[in-house]
Protein backbone atom coordinates (compact mmCIF):
# COMPACT_ATOMS: atom_id res chain seq x y z
CA UNK A 1 0.00 0.00 0.00
CA UNK A 2 1.63 3.06 -0.62
CA UNK A 3 1.39 6.04 1.42
CA UNK A 4 1.80 9.87 1.69
CA UNK A 5 2.66 11.48 5.02
CA UNK A 6 0.55 14.62 5.46
CA UNK A 7 -0.05 15.97 9.29
CA UNK A 8 -0.99 13.62 11.62
CA UNK A 9 -2.32 11.28 8.35
CA UNK A 10 -0.89 8.79 6.02
CA UNK A 11 -2.98 9.18 2.92
CA UNK A 12 -3.22 6.21 0.77
CA UNK A 13 -2.97 6.47 -3.19
CA UNK A 14 -2.53 4.90 -6.39
CA UNK A 15 -0.84 6.40 -9.44
CA UNK A 16 -1.46 5.48 -13.26
CA UNK A 17 1.36 7.23 -15.39
CA UNK A 18 0.63 7.03 -19.17
CA UNK A 19 2.36 10.09 -19.92
CA UNK A 20 -0.45 12.86 -20.63
CA UNK A 21 -2.19 15.69 -18.97
CA UNK A 22 -2.06 15.36 -15.06
CA UNK A 23 -5.73 14.42 -13.56
CA UNK A 24 -6.40 14.12 -9.71
CA UNK A 25 -9.47 12.34 -8.83
CA UNK A 26 -10.82 13.24 -5.40
CA UNK A 27 -14.24 11.03 -3.56
CA UNK A 28 -16.87 11.28 -1.44
CA UNK A 29 -17.69 11.92 2.48
CA UNK A 30 -17.09 8.08 3.96
CA UNK A 31 -16.26 6.65 0.44
CA UNK A 32 -13.22 5.46 -0.35
CA UNK A 33 -11.40 5.21 -4.34
CA UNK A 34 -12.82 0.98 -4.31
CA UNK A 35 -16.56 2.36 -2.95
CA UNK A 36 -16.83 5.44 -5.64
CA UNK A 37 -15.95 2.15 -8.09
CA UNK A 38 -18.60 0.10 -6.83
CA UNK A 39 -20.90 3.26 -6.79
CA UNK A 40 -20.35 4.10 -10.71
CA UNK A 41 -18.32 7.31 -9.81
CA UNK A 42 -14.93 6.38 -10.34
CA UNK A 43 -14.79 8.32 -13.48
CA UNK A 44 -10.94 8.21 -14.15
CA UNK A 45 -11.42 4.38 -14.91
CA UNK A 46 -10.83 3.34 -18.55
CA UNK A 47 -8.95 6.99 -18.96
CA UNK A 48 -6.27 6.52 -20.98
CA UNK A 49 -3.13 9.46 -22.00
CA UNK A 50 -2.98 11.02 -18.42
CA UNK A 51 -1.24 10.97 -15.09
CA UNK A 52 -3.90 10.14 -13.18
CA UNK A 53 -3.48 10.36 -9.08
CA UNK A 54 -6.35 8.84 -7.22
CA UNK A 55 -6.15 8.69 -2.96
CA UNK A 56 -8.39 8.27 0.13
CA UNK A 57 -8.87 11.43 1.78
CA UNK A 58 -7.45 11.45 5.63
CA UNK A 59 -9.68 9.02 7.74
CA UNK A 60 -11.37 7.04 4.40
CA UNK A 61 -10.54 4.37 2.78
CA UNK A 62 -6.88 3.29 3.51
CA UNK A 63 -5.68 6.03 4.81
CA UNK A 64 -5.17 7.07 8.51
CA UNK A 65 -6.58 9.56 10.56
CA UNK A 66 -7.05 11.30 14.03
CA UNK A 67 -11.11 11.26 16.07
CA UNK A 68 -10.54 14.93 15.92
CA UNK A 69 -13.89 16.90 14.24
CA UNK A 70 -11.29 19.58 12.67
CA UNK A 71 -9.31 17.20 10.54
CA UNK A 72 -12.08 16.55 8.23
CA UNK A 73 -12.77 20.20 7.61
CA UNK A 74 -12.72 20.65 3.79
CA UNK A 75 -10.54 23.49 3.67
CA UNK A 76 -7.67 20.67 6.12
CA UNK A 77 -8.65 18.65 3.26
CA UNK A 78 -7.60 21.06 0.53
CA UNK A 79 -4.70 21.85 2.81
CA UNK A 80 -3.28 17.91 1.82
CA UNK A 81 -4.84 18.02 -1.26
CA UNK A 82 -2.19 20.76 -2.12
CA UNK A 83 0.35 18.84 -0.57
CA UNK A 84 -0.11 15.81 -2.68
CA UNK A 85 0.16 18.10 -6.32
CA UNK A 86 3.31 20.14 -4.75
CA UNK A 87 4.71 16.50 -4.80
CA UNK A 88 3.44 15.08 -7.72
CA UNK A 89 2.98 17.59 -9.94
CA UNK A 90 4.94 20.13 -9.11
CA UNK A 91 4.53 23.59 -11.50
CA UNK A 92 1.60 22.35 -13.88
CA UNK A 93 -1.74 22.95 -13.78
CA UNK A 94 -3.93 19.71 -12.84
CA UNK A 95 -7.67 18.62 -13.96
CA UNK A 96 -9.51 17.85 -10.76
CA UNK A 97 -12.32 15.90 -10.26
CA UNK A 98 -14.61 14.10 -7.64
CA UNK A 99 -18.14 13.96 -6.11
CA UNK A 100 -19.17 15.96 -3.08
CA UNK A 101 -17.01 16.14 -0.13
CA UNK A 102 -14.39 16.01 -3.42
CA UNK A 103 -16.03 18.83 -5.09
CA UNK A 104 -15.64 20.82 -2.22
CA UNK A 105 -11.69 19.89 -1.45
CA UNK A 106 -11.19 20.50 -4.96
CA UNK A 107 -13.21 24.08 -4.67
CA UNK A 108 -11.37 25.32 -1.10
CA UNK A 109 -7.81 24.30 -2.95
CA UNK A 110 -9.05 26.23 -6.01
CA UNK A 111 -10.31 29.96 -4.07
CA UNK A 112 -6.29 29.55 -2.69
CA UNK A 113 -4.30 28.44 -5.38
CA UNK A 114 -6.48 28.60 -9.04
CA UNK A 115 -3.24 28.27 -10.94
CA UNK A 116 -2.77 24.57 -9.69
CA UNK A 117 -5.97 23.60 -11.96
CA UNK A 118 -6.25 23.89 -15.56
CA UNK A 119 -9.83 22.83 -14.98
CA UNK A 120 -12.87 20.90 -12.94
CA UNK A 121 -15.29 17.71 -13.64
CA UNK A 122 -17.66 18.30 -10.22
CA UNK A 123 -19.92 15.87 -9.43
CA UNK A 124 -22.76 15.94 -7.68
CA UNK A 125 -22.28 19.13 -5.42
CA UNK A 126 -23.77 19.34 -1.53
CA UNK A 127 -25.93 21.14 0.16
CA UNK A 128 -24.42 24.45 0.43
CA UNK A 129 -24.63 27.69 2.16
CA UNK A 130 -28.47 28.45 2.73
CA UNK A 131 -28.97 24.51 2.53
CA UNK A 132 -26.03 23.44 4.60
CA UNK A 133 -27.24 23.91 8.43
CA UNK A 134 -29.87 21.48 8.07
CA UNK A 135 -27.67 18.71 6.92
CA UNK A 136 -24.89 20.01 9.12
CA UNK A 137 -27.53 18.93 12.12
CA UNK A 138 -28.00 15.85 10.29
CA UNK A 139 -24.42 15.07 10.68
CA UNK A 140 -24.26 15.48 14.04
CA UNK A 141 -27.71 13.80 15.21
CA UNK A 142 -25.36 10.59 13.05
CA UNK A 143 -22.75 11.52 14.94
CA UNK A 144 -24.22 11.52 18.39
CA UNK A 145 -26.08 8.03 17.15
CA UNK A 146 -23.08 6.27 16.02
CA UNK A 147 -21.29 7.07 19.76
CA UNK A 148 -23.92 6.08 21.59
CA UNK A 149 -25.28 2.87 19.62
CA UNK A 150 -22.32 1.93 17.34
CA UNK A 151 -22.57 2.02 12.99
CA UNK A 152 -25.15 -0.29 13.18
CA UNK A 153 -28.26 2.17 13.71
CA UNK A 154 -26.51 4.42 11.32
CA UNK A 155 -26.30 1.78 8.15
CA UNK A 156 -29.78 0.94 9.13
CA UNK A 157 -30.93 4.01 8.55
CA UNK A 158 -28.99 4.53 5.19
CA UNK A 159 -30.38 1.35 4.03
CA UNK A 160 -33.67 2.91 4.01
CA UNK A 161 -33.16 6.36 2.96
CA UNK A 162 -34.88 7.14 -0.22
CA UNK A 163 -31.94 6.78 -3.72
CA UNK A 164 -31.61 8.96 -6.11
CA UNK A 165 -33.47 7.62 -9.39
CA UNK A 166 -30.06 7.94 -11.12
CA UNK A 167 -28.63 5.38 -8.65
CA UNK A 168 -31.09 2.67 -9.07
CA UNK A 169 -29.22 -0.81 -9.10
CA UNK A 170 -25.82 0.16 -7.57
CA UNK A 171 -25.25 -2.38 -5.12
CA UNK A 172 -25.24 -1.89 -1.82
CA UNK A 173 -22.07 -0.66 0.15
CA UNK A 174 -20.84 0.47 3.36
CA UNK A 175 -18.54 3.00 4.55
CA UNK A 176 -15.57 3.07 4.07
CA UNK A 177 -14.41 4.55 7.77
CA UNK A 178 -13.46 2.94 11.37
CA UNK A 179 -16.22 2.98 13.45
CA UNK A 180 -13.95 4.89 15.81
CA UNK A 181 -13.35 7.52 13.13
CA UNK A 182 -16.58 8.23 12.04
CA UNK A 183 -18.40 10.19 14.08
CA UNK A 184 -15.20 13.34 13.95
CA UNK A 185 -15.56 12.02 10.09
CA UNK A 186 -19.29 13.40 10.22
CA UNK A 187 -18.58 16.39 12.09
CA UNK A 188 -15.97 17.93 10.49
CA UNK A 189 -18.66 17.19 7.01
CA UNK A 190 -20.80 19.69 10.33
CA UNK A 191 -18.19 22.30 10.31
CA UNK A 192 -17.65 22.51 6.68
CA UNK A 193 -19.47 24.39 4.00
CA UNK A 194 -18.48 25.94 0.40
CA UNK A 195 -16.37 28.60 -0.01
CA UNK A 196 -17.91 31.92 -0.09
CA UNK A 197 -20.09 32.46 -3.18
CA UNK A 198 -17.81 35.79 -3.84
CA UNK A 199 -14.83 33.68 -4.27
CA UNK A 200 -16.14 31.02 -6.51
CA UNK A 201 -16.14 33.83 -9.12
CA UNK A 202 -13.03 34.54 -9.09
CA UNK A 203 -12.25 30.68 -10.51
CA UNK A 204 -11.85 31.14 -14.22
CA UNK A 205 -11.43 27.86 -15.49
CA UNK A 206 -13.33 25.46 -17.78
CA UNK A 207 -15.68 23.65 -15.32
CA UNK A 208 -18.56 20.78 -15.88
CA UNK A 209 -21.14 20.12 -12.95
CA UNK A 210 -22.68 16.88 -13.67
CA UNK A 211 -25.64 16.62 -10.91
CA UNK A 212 -28.60 14.14 -10.63
CA UNK A 213 -31.92 15.11 -9.82
CA UNK A 214 -34.19 13.92 -6.43
CA UNK A 215 -30.99 13.88 -3.82
CA UNK A 216 -31.36 15.94 -0.59
CA UNK A 217 -27.59 15.45 0.25
CA UNK A 218 -27.06 16.92 -3.21
CA UNK A 219 -29.28 19.36 -4.25
CA UNK A 220 -29.29 20.69 -7.72
CA UNK A 221 -29.84 24.04 -6.71
CA UNK A 222 -26.20 23.62 -5.66
CA UNK A 223 -25.37 22.70 -8.71
CA UNK A 224 -27.20 25.39 -10.45
CA UNK A 225 -25.69 28.40 -8.62
CA UNK A 226 -22.33 26.68 -9.13
CA UNK A 227 -22.95 27.59 -12.82
CA UNK A 228 -23.99 30.82 -11.97
CA UNK A 229 -21.30 31.81 -10.24
CA UNK A 230 -18.36 29.81 -12.04
CA UNK A 231 -17.43 32.13 -15.24
CA UNK A 232 -16.82 28.82 -17.48
CA UNK A 233 -19.07 26.52 -16.32
CA UNK A 234 -21.70 24.31 -17.66
CA UNK A 235 -24.10 21.46 -16.43
CA UNK A 236 -25.19 18.32 -17.06
CA UNK A 237 -28.23 16.62 -14.76
CA UNK A 238 -28.76 13.00 -14.94
CA UNK A 239 -31.89 11.26 -14.41
CA UNK A 240 -30.81 7.48 -14.92
CA UNK A 241 -28.41 5.11 -14.42
CA UNK A 242 -27.50 5.69 -17.97
CA UNK A 243 -26.98 9.14 -18.14
CA UNK A 244 -24.48 7.89 -14.77
CA UNK A 245 -22.74 5.77 -17.03
CA UNK A 246 -21.70 8.62 -19.55
CA UNK A 247 -20.03 10.59 -17.15
CA UNK A 248 -16.41 8.76 -17.94
CA UNK A 249 -16.91 10.02 -21.18
CA UNK A 250 -17.68 13.17 -20.39
CA UNK A 251 -14.32 13.39 -17.72
CA UNK A 252 -12.47 12.29 -20.95
CA UNK A 253 -13.45 15.04 -23.15
CA UNK A 254 -12.99 17.64 -20.84
CA UNK A 255 -9.77 16.82 -20.64
CA UNK A 256 -9.14 17.05 -24.23
CA UNK A 257 -10.74 20.13 -24.61
CA UNK A 258 -9.10 21.56 -21.75
CA UNK A 259 -5.63 20.07 -22.77
CA UNK A 260 -6.17 21.43 -26.66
Amino acid sequence: MHRFSVPDAELAWAFSDESGHPVVQLHGLTSSRSRDRLLDLDLGRGLSDTRLLRYDARGHGHSSGRPVPEDYRWANLADDLLRLLDFWFPDEAVHGVGPSMGTATLLHAAVREPDRFSGFTLLLPPTAWATRTARADDYRRLADLVETEGVEPFLALDRVAPKPPATLGHPDTVPHVRGELLPSVLRGAALSDLPAPELLERIDLPTTVLAWIDDPAHPLSTAEALVDLLPQAVLQVAHTPEDVRRWPGVLAADIARHTA
